[in-house]
């Protein structure tokens, strides 16, 4: 009984850490927001959403150093038009960084 548990716990030892992983990059996320290295998500997707057509289907945040040791967020966006565009924001200022795609911008 003793040796199975071991086993069991052994096994368990070398599963990957997804879980912790994404735990991990939610507190670094929350502790820049805090510290006023970036604004929150809820701020920007406010902006992209007044500023581009479409429903934002997905959002992402890396601090990548692709990209000058600066955070940005990443939207992905779906018009009515069904051609799916992304624009790339700086997490910090909201500037529009890049866009793929056919972006649509409201007038």
């Amino acid at each position: 009984m003793r040796r199975r548990l071991l086993a069991a716990l052994a096994a368990l030892a070398l599963l990957p850490a997804g879980p912790a992983v994404a735990d991990d990059d939610h507190e670094r996320a929350r502790r820049a927001v805090e510290a006023g290295r970036i604004r929150p998500l809820a701020q920007l997707l406010a902006e992209v959403e007044r500023r581009f057509i479409g429903q934002v289907v997905e959002t992402d945040l890396d601090d990548d150093d692709d990209n000058d040791g600066r955070w940005t967020y990443s939207f992905k966006l779906l018009p009515p038009s069904g051609h799916m565009y992304r624009v790339d924001l700086d997490a910090a200022t909201g500037a529009v960084l890049r866009t793929k795609g056919p972006v649509q911008e409201r007038r």
